[in-house]
């Protein structure tokens, strides 16, 4: 998009275009008139009145600038990528001495519960945030996670463990799509990099939670060899449970009782409440010890644009039949509003099914992987099992911080960098086959802990740029659904045993191939900040 120039802070309410047809408004917008990687006037293909306005709300958060309140948000959004990857990384750590202690034939049923709990959270919590607000979805996921792994801790037997790991999921699959498109609509042009950089907190997340491990679990959990694992000689994956579930909670404190998070002005502006959207717009500024300019005069002068029938998308009579409208599939119908707009929205879904299928196949199982061969190299105990689990954790934080980087090189962009991290996580999966000791296991695994984290901080900040602001939790839910239901669908393919052996890490390799060959060529736009 560098033939893009920028839009105008204000609209001119006597441009000669034909305001009768949107279409027409649109695709010359779409050459002269975008102002933010979010570009509503591109994508949205449909609605002229909404795009301006989204436009005068995106300028004016530019004018207010990076300011105490987004490095705040920034912060607490923060916890939602770390918690999202911990529980992730925590199930797969416990997945072995769960498995030795209630003596389970197939233990990825629990990484099948919890891609279960994560597919349904992404669906509500998503799609929720497009109907009942952002803040309701940013302030309770952490407190619904919090509640479910500290109870889980006291599970009795493998099936209520495995139902409290779906319900702690529940939670946990709503903080991406919510957080990401949040984040996004609060922060400034020129700091919407940050959105890739938010992804070290997912990194560091893995970090933290392999570190405890590695004291816990290393010490306080049955070995590999045990003819018998009873639960006092097992306590360490309960003790981490315990552990994490609170540092979730307190996680969860600090964004609920020592933040004031606002609504979405977008949201708001969606909804036909203009002055909501301007109110909450003055209240970043004095937070940021600024002013704005912006009146619901601004907003109200947008309404020039388009038909009638348009115009009253954004007035408040019709925002009760916006509500059911939405819950009847609107939403996602203006994903597709265009194109444009369809073609880049199939595409991003496409990319997060490859992923998600990869996913479960491979990172899911990296500690049982690391103790079943450990075993067969002869040093597979519980404490190098979780040692090496830590430093592979190491490797993924500057993977995630050079992401942040590489998308702002104008040769590489989103679509660049992640097209080289996933064609080189696929590589290196591939070659983790080769290992015939733990070391050359733990080194190939490495590698793939870096470029991996590479690949999720450009998707996860790729996405919701993508998508226009009044769907982007819609967005954002469909991608993450898609992720989460191929993740099922990995681990079924797990249990059922497709695979065995080194098998099973070779198709999540081939997995990414067309990960890497979908966005280069076939993405419809390149997002700079």
């Amino acid at each position: 998009m560098a033939e893009l120039q920028e839009k105008p802070s204000r609209i001119d309410t006597n441009d000669k275009k034909d305001k009768s047809n949107p279409d027409a408004l649109n695709e010359d917008d779409a050459q002269t008139n975008v102002s933010s990687p979010e570009d509503d006037l591109v994508l949205d293909g449909v609605e002229p009145v909404y795009a301006a306005k989204a436009g005068v709300l995106n300028q004016a958060i530019n004018d207010i600038g990076m300011g105490r309140y987004q490095w705040q948000l920034f912060c607490v959004a923060g916890f939602g990528w770390a918690q999202d990857n911990l529980w992730l990384i925590l199930t797969s750590l416990i997945l072995d001495p769960v498995a030795n202690e209630f003596g389970v034939g197939q233990p990825a049923l629990l990484t099948l519960s919890q891609n279960i709990g994560l597919c349904a959270g992404a669906a509500f919590w998503g799609l929720g945030a497009d109907i009942f607000g952002r803040k309701w979805a940013f302030n309770l996921t952490l407190g619904v996670t919090t509640v479910f792994a500290l109870a889980a801790a006291g599970s009795p037997n493998f099936a209520m463990i495995a139902v409290f790991d779906a319900f702690w999921s529940f939670g946990v699959g709503g903080n991406m799509p919510v957080d990401s498109a949040l984040f996004l609509e609060f922060v400034p042009q020129s700091h919407q990099y940050l959105l890739t950089v938010l992804a070290s907190f997912w990194a560091i997340s893995q970090l933290i939670v392999t570190g405890v491990a590695w004291g816990l679990l290393g010490k306080f959990t049955c070995e590999e060899d045990a003819v018998t694992c009873l639960k006092g000689d097992n306590m360490g994956w309960r003790w981490l449970l315990l552990s994490m579930g609170g540092l979730c909670g307190i996680m969860w404190f600090l964004r609920f009782g020592c933040f004031q998070m606002y609504e979405s002005p977008k949201y708001f502006m969606g909804k036909g409440k203009d002055e909501e959207a301007v109110r909450i717009v003055h209240e970043i500024a004095r937070r940021n010890g600024k002013e704005s300019t912006l009146t619901v005069e601004d907003l109200k002068a947008c309404e020039n644009y388009g038909s009638e029938d348009q115009q009253v998308e954004t007035n408040t009579k019709a925002a009760f039949k916006r509500k059911l409208r939405s819950l009847g599939g609107e939403h996602v119908s203006r994903l597709f509003a265009s194109k444009k707009l369809g073609f880049s929205s199939g595409m991003i879904i496409l990319i997060w099914a490859f992923i998600g299928l990869a996913f479960p196949l491979y990172n899911n199982f990296i500690p049982y992987t690391l103790a079943k061969k450990g075993a067969t190299y002869g040093d597979g105990s519980t404490y190098i099992t979780y040692r090496n689990s830590c430093i592979i954790a190491v490797l993924g934080v500057p993977g995630a911080i050079l992401g942040g980087y590489l998308v702002e090189i104008n040769r590489l962009g989103r679509k660049g960098t992640l097209s080289v991290s996933a064609i080189l996580t696929g590589v290196f999966i591939c070659g983790s086959t080769t290992a015939l000791t733990s070391n050359s296991l733990l080194a190939w695994n490495c590698v793939y802990s870096f470029v991996s984290n590479i690949m999720y901080a450009v998707l996860c900040a790729y996405t919701p740029e993508v998508f226009p602001t009044r769907d982007r939790g819609t967005g954002n839910a469909l991608a993450a659904i898609t992720n989460r239901f191929m993740g099922v669908m990995g681990t079924f393919i797990h249990v059922i045993q497709l695979f065995e052996a080194d098998d099973c890490i070779q198709p999540p390799s081939l997995l990414c191939f067309p990960t890497w060959r979908v966005p280069r060529p076939c993405s419809p736009v390149e997002l700079y900040s």
